[in-house]
């Protein structure tokens, strides 16, 4: 009796699975439970037995499907990442134009701007040795005080 259900089940699912493309399949994993169980208990009823449930647990794929599965989630991943790395650049992109406009309508932000960049670059300098014949404490004055 056990064999003759056994064989049933597989039947009633291979007749479900065949009509399915994967991404169905996948899709569809709950309600192909139920459809299989009403074909089921529809072949069962012949041979007086009821079954109360029955639902699909896993869907184990071929090593070849399974690896072609992952190489699709691999490229739709990338393709995110992508997209999210673009939106980045972009946002970054605007927010150096709106700089930009900031500075060429503000003159102190300019100056601003500069000090951050002499800051950053006298921070990696550990010895400077200046020579100019006096002139530079003019020069710095000059490049500050417009």
């Amino acid at each position: 009796m056990e064999k003759r259900i056994y064989t049933m089940l597989q039947m009633a699912i291979r007749e479900s699975l065949s009509a399915l493309s994967l991404d169905e399949l996948l899709t569809k994993k709950s309600e192909l439970g139920r459809e299989i169980m009403s074909k089921l208990n529809t072949n069962c009823e012949l041979i007086g037995i009821e079954l109360s449930e029955a639902g699909l647990k896993d869907i184990i794929l071929p090593g070849d499907m399974r690896e072609i599965m992952n190489q699709v989630l691999l490229a739709e991943k990338r393709a995110q990442a992508n997209i999210i790395t673009r939106r980045e650049e972009t946002a970054s992109t605007r927010s150096l134009l709106n700089t930009a406009r900031l500075m060429e309508e503000n003159e102190m932000l300019w100056k601003l701007k500069e000090m951050e960049f002499l800051e950053r670059v006298t921070d990696r300098v550990s010895n400077l040795s200046v020579s100019g014949n006096g002139n530079i404490l003019n020069q710095l004055r000059e490049i500050f005080g417009r």
